[in-house]
């Protein structure tokens, strides 16, 4: 899967979590046949239990706050 940023909403802790995948990051998800089981290996690097949160991957990047 080609994606540039992870966005998770944790639920739990009422945040927020953007990553900007790191080209290594990028290059080790392709060995994975279903992205959430690569995400799953970024919990403890990022501090954040995918048990407790929603997600969803994009290319690009932009929010909107109000």
């Amino acid at each position: 899967m080609e994606a540039n940023y992870l966005v998770l909403l944790d639920y739990c802790r009422g945040q927020i979590t953007k990553i900007r995948l790191t080209a290594e990051e990028k290059a080790e998800s392709e060995n994975y046949e279903d992205f959430e089981e690569f995400i799953s290996t970024l919990e403890e690097k990022y501090n954040f239990h995918l048990s407790d949160c929603n997600w969803m991957s994009c290319d690009i990047l932009s929010e909107r706050s109000y």
